[in-house]
């Protein structure tokens, strides 16, 4: 098939090749709809598009509506759930398609589920994923500048992402609710929509509020809800999915149990325990602004960060920016292989490290540098390894894979430190420590 594609581009003009290509997506939507009949007419649907936070907002969503009573089915880059049955996402995609949203959508429905919450992205949506999907609410969490190579341009990117937008006008839901991020320039474009109920969030217009690297609070209503959820990032979220489901008539009694059960979220500043006596955190951070906001929720303690920036050509003019980012705000880096596709995986990490003023550590074998991380920690440090998140894999030239996760090697390599120094600790003698 990819064969059959390749042929195919190289045969025809690049404008008539997309116009035959848009066309082709279109068309596989709007079957999909048919052929699943329309099922996110039967049921309520919200979504969520943004550079940063997508899959985290909609957890927070999905948690508050459970609380609500509803039962649910989410779509996120972290996992397929629908009711109790919950499965990791394997694709690392947040839309797949072939009919894939509204076959899920479709099964929720005949499984009885009263919502769903889903993920969008501007890749899908330049695919028509999104299209024929009637909402009932989204949010836009940002726009910051990523995927600049496959869209072209800034613009380009963000003018897909906003189509995610017009699919909210074009819904057949009363009422329909947009809630985007007033922060952000690209706010006001999403809060102009022709929908009935638009709500600006801003962290400004919660105070008080307090965020560190345990968590913290903001004020909607007069009222305070928690957040167990590290960095202002998580407030922003959490701020968000509140102001929807306030929209959608969730008392705040709800909102608050729900914000206060969310203790984690499966790669998203997502905390390893092992017994060790300091902190490791496994976070998705891909974006300059991402990686800036975990480090800076983690300003209060020492910082050892292990980061790479994936290959493939994709976003090349942020690699030098993250080496920036880390060498102002960590106390150690250690730089080491992501996800290089086709790149050579040793350029793309002198490409993060001339950002820096001072010469990284470079191990380029992941569970290396993870182990090197913890070996130089100390009580009360903070390990942050950055860039993959829940991915399922690490990609290499060819389309190769190696089966991966950032959590499941810390957790190991944890246990082997914590055996080791169980081992090695030189028993007392008679009398020392009295």
């Amino acid at each position: 098939m990819r064969t059959l594609k390749n042929i195919i581009a190289a045969l025809l003009p690049k404008p008539v090749l997309g116009a035959l290509l848009s066309a082709y997506h279109f068309s596989l939507a709007w079957l999909g709809a048919v052929l699943y009949g329309f099922p996110a007419r039967k049921m309520l649907v919200v979504a969520v598009t943004g550079t940063k936070g997508k899959s985290s907002t909609a957890e927070l969503m999905n948690a508050i509506l459970e609380e609500g009573g509803h039962k649910t089915a989410l779509i996120n880059s972290i996992r397929f759930k629908t009711g109790d049955t919950s499965k990791r996402n394997m694709t690392r995609m947040s839309m797949p398609g072939r009919f894939f949203t509204q076959r899920f959508l479709h099964d929720a429905f005949e499984k009885h589920c009263t919502a769903a919450v889903l993920e969008m992205t501007s890749e899908g949506a330049r695919q028509f994923r999104h299209r024929f999907i009637d909402l009932d609410g989204l949010i836009f969490t940002n726009l910051a500048p990523e995927h600049i190579e496959s869209h072209g341009s800034l613009q380009a990117y963000a003018n897909a992402k906003f189509e995610i937008g017009r699919e909210l006008a074009r819904s057949k839901k009363r009422p329909r609710t947009i809630v985007a991020n007033a922060d952000n320039r690209e706010g006001s474009r999403y809060l102009m929509l022709a929908v009935e109920n638009s709500t600006p969030f801003s962290l400004t217009a919660a105070s008080p509020y307090h965020a560190d690297e345990h968590g913290g609070y903001f004020t909607l209503e007069g009222e305070k809800l928690d957040v167990r959820l590290p960095g202002e990032f998580s407030l922003k979220n959490a701020l968000a999915a509140a102001l929807l489901a306030r929209a959608l008539g969730i008392p705040m009694e709800t909102i608050r149990k729900a914000l206060y059960r969310m203790t984690t979220i499966p790669g998203r500043a997502e905390t390893v325990e092992a017994g060790q006596d300091f902190t490791v955190v496994v976070d998705y951070a891909h974006t300059p602004d991402s990686l800036s906001a975990l480090y800076d929720a983690y300003a209060n303690v020492r910082k050892i960060c292990v980061l790479g920036s994936t290959g493939g050509g994709r976003d090349t003019w942020k690699r030098p920016v993250m080496g920036s980012i880390a060498d102002k705000k960590c106390d150690a880096v250690i730089l080491t292989n992501e996800d290089p596709y086709d790149e050579d995986p040793q350029q793309i990490v002198q490409d993060i490290a001339h950002g820096m003023s001072r010469k990284p550590e470079i191990l380029m074998d992941r569970r290396s540098a993870i182990a090197a991380a913890f070996a130089r920690a100390r009580p009360g440090d903070a390990v942050l390894i950055t860039g993959k998140g829940t991915d399922p894999d690490i990609r290499g030239p060819r389309g190769t894979r190696i089966v991966w996760s950032d959590t499941g090697v810390a957790r190991e390599e944890l246990e082997k430190l914590l055996k080791n120094r169980t081992i090695y600790t030189p028993a007392k003698r008679a009398g020392e420590g009295i």
